[in-house]
């Protein structure tokens, strides 16, 4: 793990976080234990495990939206105590505003930012270019695809020039061929942009493919199983024996989690048998419904 702090890091100090609970006998529920993470700039980080290990709730943590936890998080030395124009976040539900056309829905990442309304409209034109959405900028929610709708809460995400973007799921309601056509526009993306990208996700392969590391969690509380580095050059092949060793790897935890020495998943935990691909798929991307 990097130890040295530069201008742009983010940093996830041993940070915890419990919940009242009328169902445990302490009254309170544990859901985030001492997690200590860093993020350099421009690093894409994935942060995969099953529900209820409290990657979300880690998400709410960074982008301020909760404040209640022990630990520390910061971001370029400065701790983060709510909201603000440099974190940015994608839902797994793009949540456009039905009104507003998709370029008025990506200006809405603009309401509060101190840019004059030339750059602005510039900066709307420039994101829509930016995935892929050029003649459909008058065009509302209902008028596009979920995938092109989930494009619209990307460009939103980006648009304000934020230092962190958090992606919650961004991909987890499209279906396999959109899912993976965002995947690789998500990379490109990351690939000229650089901001920081923290992503989670249940999907171990989409963790991989997007990922410089893996953070692979445990519930229960939730809390660090292990970082595994993803060192393999983009764009990224899924049929590259490395990538599939490394995305076995990290699935490995999940179907064996005694392998690593942690008390982990058990066998009711498993999911049931996939079914098999469609032909042109890759049957190893399992995404986990717990």
């Amino acid at each position: 793990m990097t130890t040295t702090v530069t201008a742009d890091d983010l940093r996830i100090h041993v940070a915890s976080k419990q919940f009242d609970s009328t169902q445990s006998e302490d009254g309170s529920l544990q859901v985030l234990q001492d997690i200590d993470l860093q993020l350099p700039p421009g690093e894409f980080v994935s942060i995969v495990g099953a529900s209820g290990c409290g990657k979300s709730t880690l998400l709410r943590l960074v982008l301020g939206l909760d404040t209640a936890y022990d630990g520390a998080i910061t971001l370029g030395g400065e701790a983060i105590t709510g909201p603000g124009l440099e974190r940015g976040i994608v839902f797994q539900d793009h949540r456009l505003f039905p009104w507003l056309t998709v370029e008025q829905n990506i200006g809405v990442g603009l309401r509060n930012s101190t840019f004059n309304a030339r750059q602005k409209r510039n900066l709307i034109a420039e994101h829509v270019a930016l995935v892929g959405l050029e003649g459909f900028e008058k065009s509302f929610p209902h008028q596009i695809s979920g995938g092109m709708a989930q494009r619209v809460a990307i460009a939103r995400g980006l648009v304000n020039r934020p230092r962190v973007l958090l992606l919650d799921e961004p991909f987890g309601a499209l279906d396999a061929l959109t899912r993976a056509r965002l995947q690789g526009e998500l990379q490109r993306i990351w690939q000229k942009e650089r901001i920081t990208m923290l992503l989670v996700t249940h999907d171990v392969e989409e963790a991989v493919f997007l990922g410089d590391r893996v953070v692979v969690m445990q519930p229960h509380p939730g809390r660090i199983r292990r970082i595994v580095d993803v060192n393999l050059p983009h764009p990224r092949n899924r049929s590259d024996p490395e990538f599939i060793r490394l995305r076995d790897d990290v699935l490995a935890d999940f179907l064996a989690p005694d392998r690593h020495g942690a008390a982990g998943i058990g066998p009711s935990d498993v999911p049931p048998a996939q079914p098999a691909a469609p032909i042109g798929f890759s049957s190893e991307r399992i995404r986990f419904a717990w």
